[in-house]
């Protein structure tokens, strides 16, 4: 059968313009930030209010054979199940994922800007969540209904959305195994949460850091003392603090010194980086005017953030400058984020992490390190041939350069849970996040026209899948 994907193009093209972007903007304007981050997420109504914006769109989607739920238990988070028939039976699933709850506005933003107030601006649809990850649900049925207009034959597929990745995903196993029997046989996941290295090319990640990140507290008095009356003779918390953190990080070179963090990185991987040479690697990050990076070119710069770990203090409880008085604190803070490498046990570097900071406090001071949920990395397995050439024919169609691979120094804690799941299936995992995109920060924006293409993309490896499904028959 001949098809035509430039009509294929038009549709989806048209369906962002027409209904995704408005539908985005409503969504954007609601702050829905993910549990961590708000302790009345369960009463204030805030995710249902998120939610309400994504179905309503979805209502009014023409998707033949579709159904779908949205799941709520007391104490859960929400979780959108959707249901879509194949064209005929297959044997197995297509699994689409992504999440809808944000991070924090983290302001300030740029002057006309706000994480809350929508701004469509040459392309780019500013706004917290339109990109990470709001946009997935319209993709994913985009991309079906383009291929349902044109006649193209897909398999059975199953979307899901939820509403806790920005907190570790703590509920999605509980929906999952809830829902495994409904879900049936996967044999190609797809998820869409997460980047590229421009916008020239689709990009799919290969591989993703864990997790394990946790809270540093020293006391070294019960109550607060002047700072010149005590200073000299009480120590520093904070300066303990900075004493023992050195057990962990080298403090001049940031080379993380935990050796239960490391792994080999694979031969083959740097192979696969042939596109980073052609990249502004380091532009794609926000450094200050004067500000050096790590040294090494694009590759290795690429594999410390993909294979290696590091660590980086992201909370402090000290007081706002402006509001500090001349005190030593009888115990001050910090929260940690530590990324490890893929194949590394994230939990067992938390546990070793404590072991360190805790063991033979200096100057008899009380540390404690409280760690959070820890999530290891993931890598995923080499692309069959059918995948291969329909990510490189979608990429080649729509962009006119072939796809290219990368790592994510990110987490995606669901990957790993998938991947042990259903250790046969293929994995495409991609996403609209790019350079100055700024996912969690400032500024956040979706660009719009590299949406679009990722949407194509996405299209044309669904109507593969059940042609190679087909096959498998």
């Amino acid at each position: 059968m001949s098809i035509d994907w430039n009509s294929v193009r038009t549709h989806i093209d048209g369906e962002w313009d027409e209904t995704i972007i408005p539908t985005l903007s409503d969504y954007i304007k609601i702050p829905n930030q993910s549990p961590h981050y708000d302790s009345e997420w369960a009463t204030n109504g805030l995710i249902e209010d998120a939610f309400k914006v994504l179905i309503d769109w979805l209502k009014k989607q023409p998707v033949k054979g579709m159904t779908f739920e949205l799941l709520e238990e007391p104490g859960r988070t929400p979780f959108l199940f959707i249901e879509i028939e194949g064209s005929t039976a297959t044997a197995n699933t297509l699994f689409m994922y992504g999440h809808m709850d944000k991070q924090p506005p983290l302001y300030p933003w740029s002057e006309g800007l706000d994480p809350y107030t929508p701004v469509y601006r040459d392309g780019k649809l500013y706004g917290r969540g339109g990109a990470d990850d709001g946009y997935a649900i319209c993709a994913a049925i985009t991309s079906i209904v383009a291929l349902q207009k044109h006649n193209i034959p897909h398999a059975r597929t199953v979307v899901t959305i939820e509403a806790c990745e920005e907190s570790g995903s703590f509920d999605l196993p509980h929906y999952i195994n809830k829902c495994k029997g409904r879900i049936g046989d996967v044999d190609l996941v797809v998820c869409l949460d997460s980047g590229s290295m421009n916008y020239d090319q689709l990009w799919l990640t290969g591989s993703l850091r864990g997790v394990a990140g946790g809270v540093l507290t020293v006391q070294v008095l019960d109550e607060s003392m002047h700072s010149g009356i005590a200073g000299g003779v009480v120590p520093d918390a904070f300066r303990i603090i900075r004493h023992l953190l050195d057990r962990i990080e080298d403090s001049a070179t940031g080379e993380f010194k935990v050796a239960e963090a490391f792994i080999p990185i694979p031969d083959e991987i740097p192979k696969t980086m042939a596109a980073f040479h052609e990249l502004d690697f380091v532009g794609t990050f926000a450094l200050s005017k004067g500000v050096k990076p790590a040294p090494g070119d694009n590759v290795t710069l690429a594999l410390n953030n993909f294979w290696r770990p590091c660590l980086t203090v992201v909370g402090a409880d000290l007081p706002h400058p402006t509001k500090a008085g001349n005190v030593i604190a009888a115990k001050k803070s910090v929260k940690l984020s530590i990324r490890t490498p893929p194949g590394i046990d994230a939990k067992e570097v938390s546990i070793v992490v404590g072991r360190i900071l805790e063991a033979d406090p200096p100057q008899g001071a009380k540390v404690t390190y409280e760690a959070e949920a820890a999530a290891s990395g993931w890598s995923a397995p080499i692309l069959q041939d059918w995948l291969r050439t329909a990510v490189n024919e979608g990429s080649e169609f729509y962009f006119n350069k072939p796809f290219a691979l990368t790592g994510l120094g990110g987490s995606i804690p669901f990957m790993g849970m998938l991947g042990e799941m259903y250790p046969k299936a293929q994995f495409v995992v991609t996403g609209v996040l790019g350079p100055q995109s700024n996912a969690h920060g400032p500024n956040e924006f979706l660009h719009v026209p590299f949406g679009k293409g990722v949407t194509n993309c996405v299209a044309r490896i669904v109507a593969a899948h059940y042609v190679n499904q087909l096959s498998q028959q």
